[in-house]
């Protein structure tokens, strides 16, 4: 069976490789593949789109600017690092799809990715789900007395989960995930935070931790969100921001 070839062009040095290893220090270490493999071996993202890591830098390398333009395979890679950290070389893959999703036009972006940046742009809390302020806190509230009417001992010991406190000593996120389909999931954090005796807060604005801007390589709008939720744990006087994604 004939095997598909890829064909270069004359052109072999990459215009978008140079510029993504200008904006790393050291250069992401973009030139120093052993071509191994072991990027390959965990990553989630290997075989889809008939790429993997190692693929795609290689193509990198050999000038293959507009294939890595019209490829999709940036999108589904996770951003989950796991093949800097086994790579001996310690190149820099993540930062090169991060700055291959920057080619894409914003109407082509993954409808789910699009639509949750936008979501939580929309919202003070950040919530990709749309979830607001006054939900966020009635669910809170309503999870909290469930614990505590199921459970006695929490009453006990003075399970809380806090919402602008002022002074605490952790700011802390949560996934808008699980108050608006799993909130039963909340409460092991609160139980795990009252029991090591932490001092700690959420935000009724920036309290959602997920960043689908990040994601989409939005800078605008993945600092937007990050700066609300700073910003609000700066207004509350929190020594640390405790960010559970």
């Amino acid at each position: 069976m004939a095997k598909d070839v890829i064909k270069l062009s004359g052109k072999r040095k990459s215009a978008f490789k140079d510029m993504v290893m200008g904006l790393l220090p050291d250069g992401g270490n973009l030139n120093a593949c052993l071509t191994c493999g072991a990027c390959c071996s965990g990553c989630p993202a290997t075989g889809f789109d008939g790429m993997d890591p190692r693929k795609f830098l290689r193509m990198a390398a050999l000038g293959m600017d507009d294939a890595i333009k019209e490829s999709r395979w940036p999108w589904f890679c996770t951003m989950c690092t796991r093949c800097v950290h086994v790579c001996p070389m310690e190149i820099n893959i993540p930062q090169l799809v991060f700055n291959a999703r920057k080619l894409t036009p914003r109407d082509k972006v993954p409808k789910g990715i699009l639509g949750s940046c936008d979501m939580a742009l929309s919202k003070p809390t950040n919530s990709a789900m749309g979830c607001s302020q006054e939900d966020f806190e009635f669910v809170v509230g309503d999870i909290l007395d469930e614990i505590k009417e199921e459970y006695p001992i929490w009453e006990e010991r003075n399970l809380v989960a806090p919402i602008d406190k002022k002074g605490a000593e952790f700011f802390i996120n949560q996934n808008s995930r699980e108050p608006m389909i799993e909130p039963e999931e909340m409460g092991p954090l609160w139980k795990i935070l009252n029991l090591a005796g932490v001092d700690w807060t959420y935000g009724s604005v920036g309290w959602a931790a997920e960043n689908y801007c990040m994601f989409m390589a939005d800078d605008d709008g993945w600092k937007e969100l990050t700066q609300r939720s700073a910003e609000k744990c700066d207004e509350l006087g929190c020594k640390t921001f405790l960010n559970t994604e």
